[in-house]
């Protein structure tokens, strides 16, 4: 047999199968099926199906997420429908508003394991390639033929290598990576790719930081993207799989659980990573020396430069969030820079937790004192002004600095504005500042 990438792995146990080529189409059975505010219209399409119930309830996870709470009617009326639809077809695996972002509730419920094969309606499903496993967006109509059928045919894409050498520099974060990545091959350089992350650098990270790099990689055009699962991973699924694993109820026959030790050591020993000698596409050595702090400029991505190059630029408002860099560690880096300082005139400084247990963590730190005494603003738990169709859309002719991951014209709902993207910490130095500057000039 063949050596093997890891989302060849991954797709062949998805397919039931014990090797496939690169390029080959399979038909994957994914372990959970990922949606959001967009179910609703999912909904509809399935209904076109004929079906009265879906295939794959306990399969199936929906969070509501992307304009909470309802700011409309429709949006209203979007989220009851959901609610009936949860409750028609019995899906336990049901996140209410103010819960959090889908990408981040998940990981913290433990619903995904490594090894596994997630397909969601939001495209940086991605985001799943932190926990070891294969996650990847696909379209409404394509969710719809999972739950009426279970299964999904994939094309088994090109796998690329990227490997970090190194401990990142002070100041210097996991989203400075993926934005010089992103920077160097291109917006569209990793087009329906694996994207395998290896090296001591990314093994040195923080799990909240590693969250970010295969999150980042949907702006990358990839379809998947990897980091192996390690003993912090471990760690991590062990705790979460006691707060959650135990408090689900099992099979509809009313059967417990497995005890979390076995559910646990059966998710390691099902973990997937790519044989020495795997064929790539393409490698990318980097050195987390080489790195420093980048901002990704309008309107596009890939259109990265050192801080430096855009320092002093006039911003007016400045949002903290999203599924890439809304987590604890987050929160805690804009906390520090901005901690005992005021928010500058003329400027907004949105705060929106990834999640309520982020917010809870925040509240115990006193970072959201941190940032209230500031004169920041504190949001619900979601996405909120990310794709731009929920509170904190800039006016025309405004400048944001976002710690989000994308930043085309009207992406946040205002074609005229430009949107710069960052790291947490140099988020909250704009916001002081009112300029996008380095946090280490900001004074006491």
């Amino acid at each position: 047999m063949m050596p093997q990438t890891f989302a060849q792995k991954a797709l062949a146990r998805a397919a039931g199968l014990d090797f496939v080529e690169v390029g080959q189409v399979v038909d994957a059975r994914p372990d959970i099926v990922l949606s959001h505010d967009n179910t609703a219209a999912i909904r509809r399409i399935w209904r076109e199906f004929g079906q009265e119930r879906v295939a794959i309830p306990d399969r199936i996870a929906i969070t509501l997420d992307h304009a909470v709470p309802a700011p409309t009617t429709k949006h209203a009326q979007n989220h009851a429908e959901i609610r009936q639809f949860v409750q028609e077809q019995g899906i336990r695996h049901f996140f209410e508003v103010g819960r959090g972002i889908c990408h981040q509730v998940l990981s913290e419920e433990a619903l995904v394991l490594p090894g596994q094969v997630i397909l969601g309606a939001d495209s940086h499903t991605t985001h799943f390639g932190w926990l070891g496993a294969f996650g990847a967006g696909i379209g409404r109509s394509e969710v719809a033929t999972l739950w009426a059928t279970g299964e999904l045919w994939l094309r088994v894409p090109e796998s690329m290598k990227i490997v970090l050498d190194g401990e990142l520099p002070p100041g210097v974060t996991a989203k400075d990576f993926a934005l010089r990545v992103i920077g160097d091959l291109g917006a569209d350089g990793g087009l329906y790719m694996s994207v395998e992350f290896h090296g001591s650098g990314i093994a040195a990270m923080s799990l909240e930081s590693r969250m970010v790099l295969p999150n980042m990689m949907a702006e990358f055009g990839a379809k998947n993207a990897w980091i192996g699962a390690d003993e912090k991973t471990v760690a991590y699924l062990e705790r979460r799989l006691g707060d959650y694993g135990i408090k689900r109820l099992g099979d509809a026959g009313g059967n417990a659980n497995p005890p979390i030790s076995q559910s646990l050591n059966l998710s390691i020993s099902q973990s997937l990573f790519p044989d020495p000698d795997a064929s790539y596409a393409s490698e990318h050595h980097y050195r987390a020396a080489d790195l420093e702090t980048y901002i990704a400029c309008p309107h596009s991505v890939d259109k990265v430069v050192p801080l430096s190059a855009v320092a002093g630029t006039r911003v007016q408002q400045a949002f903290l969030g999203t599924c890439t860099n809304g987590r604890l560690e987050d929160l805690a880096a804009a906390a520090e820079v901005i901690r005992g300082k005021r928010v500058a005139p003329g400027v907004r400084f949105l705060v929106i937790p990834a999640s309520s247990e982020v917010l809870k963590a925040a509240l115990a730190q006193g970072y959201i004192q941190d940032f209230v005494e500031a004169g920041a603003v504190i949001g619900v738990p979601g996405c909120g002004p990310c794709m731009g169709n929920h509170m904190g859309i800039p006016a025309p002719g405004e400048v944001i600095i976002s710690s989000a991951n994308r930043n085309f014209r009207g992406r946040m709902g205002t074609a005229d504005s430009e949107i710069y993207l960052a790291n947490p910490a140099v988020v909250a130095a704009a916001a002081v500042a009112g300029v996008i500057v380095d946090p280490r000039e900001i004074g006491e």
